[in-house]
């Protein structure tokens, strides 16, 4: 990888730099994976006819007047009228702060015009459009422009032409996969695939080199799952524990009794924990069904065995809730429970005394995020190690933390609804378990699928949930205003909000990915404490907030988002006791509706992730990037399911031939997944 520092670049200072930092591009190297979410494809003009409303679209027409300029306040907007070739349809072209454009297009000439179409008042109107001639946009006909994840300050353009100043500086990676094994699966060699993933000449050298990096992403990921798994199974277990009586006295204490399925998996722990082997156990369950519950118990027999035990979750909102809610269980438990949160934003002497608790065994269960496998935390005889929303920490996370211990027992608890078939991929070390039961008095989730007309009735119905006391989320795709214009973003979307319910005494909040850690948690815990009512988001409330009082899901462009994902999102609200609904707003085609029904008409995780995989197929990889498990950059688990499967069928042979990847013809290999691991390390500072 090309360790050059992103300010060595031409054209990129101090400043550009630092803003490079925000979207986590520190080198060159992190530039050239620094995929595109999106391409914009200049496709042949449409006739006016033809042209959907949300969409962009290229259209050829004769322009009836030069543009007339009005000012509304002190922004200057534009206004022409187009005709279409046949004469029949008109199309009235809008754009805000540009009036120069009174003098730049002129009546009776022919011109492509291209930009987002919205219905204003029952007319078609484009906003912003991009002005052709019709030989120029011939030009660029066919092509695809890549659009980058972007910050403020940060916009498309400046990141390509980084990208391709980097190229033509002489930035190359090396290939590293033995040719028997390219030629084996028909991929591209690595630096032309990586080239052509921001650069694609047309939409097949696109999916070639979508493949190739897919491929490494899995392959690498494989490789180290099974590096990092240790012995398996087999091996004996230090921290044995005597055959449980099934904690009578929590279980008591609880206002329901565990369904089937809990007791079930509850079950296999706890005759795992039992066996004399070491325990390794992924536990699926859907939303709702009961997962910490679990966790909890199996904590609990834990401290009955006088060892210690951990919970980590992804987020410090979420490890707090958790805290809390063992807190209140363990609460006059027959058996002391001493318990500690551990988080990143702790002040120092507050972690100081945590971890000399910990060490000396003056705490029995520690709840924390990822500070839990700092350098400093060492447990005194960590027993069993559990990990919530597995899919937010890479198999190298959940190995950092088990080494906190002298091989403890692993539970990763996982509310994403991954088939079987690929979460024996995935979780390849691990034993699965799975809850597939919700519990009786859970009240179903109204669903609707509504087209961008039903906006204004959806806002009125908010207010109404807001004014019984109920909390609402709205999730838009992308962060801030972009070149995708068609897609809703957080941050226009939320001050859009915020102005309709001025005075209405309803709080808009923002939240995305780009915010530090201490804003996230502040917007989070606002909201859960019911000083906002509306949270405008993107997926990062995907996991890490439990807010009973929210009533609403109501997803933006929805159609852009994978069915699996579109359910964790869903799994939001219906958390309490009123009745909760979910708004998908659809911006798509027919075809995208009738794959909303299925979300609409089913409520079974499972199901929809199957439904998920066999729809998806190739993936829409000319659009908002679907957002993939396990932290990959690029794969998605549902889109590339072949390519996965190839690609841990691959790993697992190579292993078998070369368990330590010692060959010569392997070196290159060897180099590349060491660089991989570090680089996942690294991404924790750790």
């Amino acid at each position: 990888m090309d360790h050059r520092d992103i300010t060595e670049l031409k054209g990129i200072g101090k400043k550009t730099g630092e803003l490079f930092r925000r979207i986590g591009v520190n080198t060159v190297g992190d530039l050239l994976h620094y995929y595109p979410r999106g391409y914009d494809a200049y496709d042949a003009p449409k006739r006016i006819g033809e042209l959907v409303p949300e969409h962009m679209a290229a259209v050829q027409g004769r322009l009836r007047k030069s543009p007339d300029v009005v000012r509304y306040g002190r922004m200057p907007v534009a206004t022409a009228v187009l005709a279409g070739e046949d004469g029949t349809d008109t199309l009235t072209l809008v754009w805000f702060n540009m009036p120069w454009m009174k003098k730049q297009i002129h009546a009776g000439e022919t011109y492509v015009f291209r930009g987002r179409v919205v219905k204003k008042r029952g007319r078609l109107t484009m906003e912003q459009p991009e002005v052709f001639t019709p030989g120029g946009y011939r030009l660029v006909s066919s092509t695809l422009v890549p659009v980058y994840g972007q910050t403020k300050g940060l916009g498309n353009k400046t990141i390509q032409k980084a990208v391709k100043e980097a190229w033509d500086s002489g930035a190359r990676e090396t290939e590293y996969l033995p040719e028997a094994v390219r030629d084996k699966y028909g991929l591209r060699e690595y630096g032309p695939a990586l080239e052509q993933i921001h650069f694609p000449k047309d939409r097949e050298q696109l999916r070639e080199a979508r493949r190739r990096l897919v491929f490494d992403e899995f392959f690498l990921f494989t490789l180290s799952a099974r590096l990092l798994r240790g012995a398996g199974e087999a091996q004996r277990s230090y921290y044995p524990f005597t055959a449980s009586d099934g904690s009578p006295d929590i279980l008591e204490k609880l206002p329901f009794t565990l369904t089937e399925a809990q007791q079930k998996v509850l079950g296999e722990i706890r005759g795992d924990l039992s066996s004399g082997h070491i325990m390794k156990r992924l536990l699926q369950g859907d939303v709702g069904s009961g997962k910490t519950m679990i966790a909890a118990l199996a904590l609990y027999e834990a401290v009955k065995n006088r060892y210690q035990g951990a919970l980590m979750a992804p987020t410090e909102v979420l490890a707090r809730q958790h805290y809390e809610s063992l807190r209140k269980l363990f609460d006059g438990s027959r058996t002391p429970v001493r318990m500690e949160l551990l988080t990143g934003s702790m002040k120092a002497k507050e972690k100081r005394e945590v971890y000399d608790r910990i060490r000396n065994h003056e705490t029995d269960i520690v709840v924390g995020t990822h500070a839990l496998i700092q350098e400093k935390v060492e447990f005194a005889c960590l027993s069993l190690v559990i990990t919530d929303e597995q899919h937010r920490f890479g198999v190298n996370q959940r190995a950092h933390l088990e080494e906190k211990g002298d091989a403890p027992h692993v539970l990763v608890m996982s509310a994403t609804p991954i088939p079987r078939t690929l979460a024996v991929i995935l979780y390849g070390d691990l034993d699965i378990s799975v809850i597939d039961q919700l519990p009786a008095k859970r009240l179903p989730i109204k669903n609707a699928v509504v087209g961008t007309e039903y906006r204004e009735n959806a806002y009125r119905f908010i207010a109404r949930e807001a004014a019984a006391g109920h909390r609402s989320y709205i999730i838009c795709p992308m962060v801030e205003p972009g070149e995708l214009q068609e897609v809703e973003n957080v941050t226009d979307y939320s001050a859009m909000l915020a102005e309709k319910y001025k005075g209405t005494g309803i709080k808009v909040g923002c939240l995305h990915g780009q915010m530090k850690a201490e804003e996230k948690n502040a917007v989070m815990e606002a909201f859960s404490a019911g000083e906002l009512q509306v949270l405008v988001s993107t997926t990062v409330i995907e996991v890490g907030i439990n807010v009973p009082a929210a009533t609403v899901m109501m997803i933006e462009n929805a159609e852009r988002f994978g069915l699996a994902q579109l359910h964790q999102l869903r799994g939001r609200v219906g958390r309490g006791s009123a009745q909760s609904y979910c708004i998908m707003v659809n911006t798509g085609d027919e075809e995208a509706a009738k794959r909303l029904e299925i979300l609409k008409n089913s409520d079974d995780g499972f199901f929809i992730a199957s439904e998920d995989l066999r729809l998806r197929g190739p993936g829409d990889i000319f659009g908002v990037r679907q957002t993939g498990e396990m932290s990959f950059r690029l794969a998605d688990i549902f889109t590339d399911a072949d390519v996965l499967k190839e690609a841990s069928e691959e790993a697992e042979s190579l292993l078998g031939e070369d368990p330590g990847l010692e060959r010569e013809e392997n070196a290159a290999l060897n180099r590349m997944l060491q660089e991989y691991l570090a680089d996942r390390f690294s991404e924790l500072n750790l």
